[in-house]
């Protein structure tokens, strides 16, 4: 196996674990489990893994106040709010619509980069944009009375708070190394998940024995084995190319979702989960070598 074909592999096993993680959700909610609590577990982890990996690496920190502040907006209020809605999504709506709705994030971070970085919109960003839309209508239009309105909504403010981190994760922290910002915004989003999980009374270890399972799932796969892959294939692949290998993370969902819950998408949502993913596409193609800080 050459290298480009490990880093391949590398991308797409972690696409494969970050699409699994939602269905986990599902059972841990089933026997107990809250979202701020199940976050809180996960990030909580996330961060011992990248404080341990920071320090056998002996990787230098250096970091100005501003870094600092910007990694805690980022990490502390952006990223663990966009962790809260979508889990929260998960609650009311099936796994593969809150996929599907966090997977529009490519467009809006085009569009967002337009008003902020005075990016032109050009006919592929436009084309890119009424694909997403359209898709998103047929996706969620055709069995609407059945959907949860709350998770769509939650849903929608994932993705958008999502393209928002990552617009301003590309302006103010470049000059940082990546496993140390990765840490960094874990740490904080671990730290505001805790914080508020105690305040509200909802950071309780009292859950049934699945819901232990498939949190231990969500440590295991989408936290350790799609982490640890996920930036040994940026690594070799780049991260263009590791952001369009991704797009199949809300097909794994799909799948996942159809052969362990039961969850089936009509015909004319697989066109518009299509044309969703279509118009994400054709964003990421154009876009330069540049990815998101954490996986999801």
């Amino acid at each position: 196996m050459n290298r480009t074909t490990l880093g391949v592999a590398l991308v797409l096993i972690s696409a494969t674990c970050f699409g699994v993680m939602s269905i986990f959700a599902v059972y841990a909610y089933r026997d107990g489990a809250s979202v701020l609590g199940l976050l809180t577990i996960r990030f909580a982890l996330a961060a011992v893994l990248f404080s341990l990996y920071i320090g056998v690496a002996r990787v230098k920190i250096r970091l100005t106040m501003r870094e600092l502040l910007a990694l805690f907006i980022l990490g502390g209020v952006l990223y663990a709010t966009m962790s809260f809605t979508f889990f929260t999504a998960v609650q009311y709506i099936s796994p593969s619509l809150a996929a599907l709705l966090l997977y529009s994030y490519p467009v809006f971070v085009a569009v967002l980069s337009a008003r902020v970085d005075k990016e032109r919109l050009n006919r592929r960003v436009v084309l890119s944009l009424l694909l997403a839309m359209a898709g998103l209508v047929l996706v969620l239009g055709t069995s609407f009375a059945d959907v949860n309105p709350l998770g769509i909504v939650f849903g929608v403010v994932s993705a958008l708070l999502y393209s928002i981190y990552i617009v301003l994760s590309n302006r103010v922290v470049k000059s940082v190394p990546s496993v140390v910002t990765s840490g960094s915004v874990t740490m904080f989003t671990a730290l505001t998940l805790l914080v508020v999980s105690l305040s509200t009374n909802q950071f309780q270890l009292h859950f049934g024995v699945q819901a232990w399972l498939a949190i231990g799932g969500i440590i295991l796969f989408p936290t350790i084995i799609a982490m640890v892959t996920f930036f040994y294939g940026l690594n070799i692949i780049g991260s263009t190319k590791a952001s369009i290998l991704s797009m199949i993370e809300p097909l794994v969902t799909i799948l996942a979702s159809a052969l362990l819950i039961g969850d089936r998408l009509t015909i004319a949502q697989w066109i518009g989960g299509g044309a969703v993913l279509l118009g994400a596409l054709l964003v990421m193609i154009k876009q330069p070598e540049e990815g998101s800080l954490v996986p999801e």
